[in-house]
């Protein structure tokens, strides 16, 4: 079986878990016999294709001369997309934003034959018109390698339109993959209505929809109106390749309590900083690490002041690869106090590194992980009881991270893509 995949990231160079999440689901389904063709907007050549094939689509050149979206290839029909979008933004700066660019309207994206795009592969100011040329170059690239995939599988909003296209040009079945929605993005009353209608297309077109996680699955269905039979949940897993023991050295004897990931409202920062504070009142010989960048840092910075533990509050800015790894080595307590998650990558991650983890119940991981200590994101006082036992109580601490690595020893890609091998098998004609 082979499959032609449209994502935005692949590691090494990534910006969060969706780049992550790709390279384990590739490798896994290679171990499962399952060939892929991985498209992205903007490779860098020093990605690892050991077990897929990258094809760059900046180095696609478009097929056929369009003036508009809508006609290119014929009848192959269009969201239009004409503006700007900003991601992960706070709910007074997203408002501010939205302002901006209906003041600010761009053109329509205009193609030639024969025409490259230069996609910058991030998540910038530009976003929705990269996402627009990149569904033209999907079309084309599925045309060229017609007779190489046997189903098409887009993983999230950015590459739907992608996906849609590749499907119309090539007749072959559409998986769309929802790791995250707008709803975890923001509030019901926040949701950018541009990127909605882009996700419903997708979910709509799609022969499949996988969700990340049942939570995930019930918001694609009540808020999309996407029909249960369409819709499975597969949840995520982690990857042990290439991971050892790492011995770091630590420059403190205090007691190290970690949170990993974007420093954005959907994270709950927040919370996390707040419960810091209180643990801050029982005891002194902790510090707390935010160990990421986003749109709320600054914020986080102020308040951390504010509430008087600078001095025992570190911010590293965003980190990767190697020195995630190290993080977690440094680390007693791991906790990802989500607002809303549709799964949630980095507990397991923490867990496979042998530290207890406290996260949040409206995360997708609180379903598959039985020995992680879980809490409402916006009880900080249950938040910081949690950190205070597992950093005062040793005997508490040991069972959490010996029980939680052998959970997350049978949460492996491999054993998730076994299903979603299943779910390309139910759709193939």
């Amino acid at each position: 079986m082979r499959v032609l995949m449209f994502g935005w990231e692949f590691p090494p160079h990534i910006a969060g878990g969706l780049g992550t999440a790709c390279k384990g689901i590739v490798e896994g389904l290679a171990h499962n016999g399952v060939e892929t063709l991985f498209v992205m907007p903007h490779a860098s050549g020093d990605e690892d294709q050991t077990c897929t094939r990258i094809i760059d689509a900046s180095d696609v050149a478009v097929a056929s001369v369009s003036d508009t979206v809508d006609e290119f290839l014929d009848k192959v029909k269009f969201l239009h997309v004409d503006s700007n979008l900003v991601p992960y933004v706070d709910p007074d700066e997203y408002f501010e934003a939205i302002e901006e660019m209906k003041r600010n309207q761009v053109h329509q994206t205009r193609i030639g034959f024969g025409q490259k795009f230069c996609f910058s592969g991030k998540y910038g100011a530009n976003l929705l018109e990269e996402v627009s040329r990149y569904a033209q170059v999907g079309g084309t690239i599925a045309m060229q390698h017609a007779g190489e995939f046997d189903v098409i599988h887009a993983h999230d909003w950015l590459t739907y339109l992608a996906g849609i296209a590749a499907k119309e040009l090539s007749g072959k079945p559409l998986v769309v993959h929802v790791h995250a929605t707008s709803f975890d993005r923001g509030t019901d009353d926040m949701v950018d209505s541009r990127v909605f209608a882009i996700e419903k297309r997708g979910m709509e077109a799609a022969d499949k929809v996988v969700a990340v996680s049942e939570f995930t699955r019930n918001i694609v269905i009540n808020k999309y109106g996407i029909s249960p039979d369409k819709v499975v949940a597969v949840h995520n897993a982690v990857d042990f390749s290439g991971r050892e023991d790492v011995d770091v050295q630590r420059g403190v004897k205090d007691k190290v309590v970690t949170f990993l990931g974007r420093i954005t409202f959907q994270k709950g920062p927040e919370y996390f900083i707040d419960a810091a504070a209180k643990v801050l009142k029982r005891t002194k010989n902790v510090r707390f690490v935010m160990a990421g960048s986003g749109d709320m840092m600054n914020r986080a910075i102020r308040q951390v002041a504010r509430l008087g533990i600078s001095d025992r509050f570190h911010f590293t800015g965003f980190l990767k690869g190697q020195d995630v790894q190290n993080m977690f080595a440094l680390s007693d307590v791991y906790i990802m106090p989500s607002v809303s998650e549709p799964f949630g990558i980095s507990p397991l991650e923490a867990m496979r590194s042998n530290v207890p983890s406290i996260i949040s119940h409206q995360s997708g991981a609180a379903e598959v992980l039985k020995y992680a200590f879980k809490v409402d994101f916006w009880d900080v006082d249950a938040m910081a009881d949690d950190i205070y036992a597992l950093l005062q109580y040793p005997a508490l601490s040991k069972f959490a991270s010996q029980r939680g690595l052998e959970e997350v020893n049978s949460l492996k890609w491999d054993y998730a893509t076994e299903k979603l091998k299943a779910v390309y098998e139910s759709i193939i004609k």
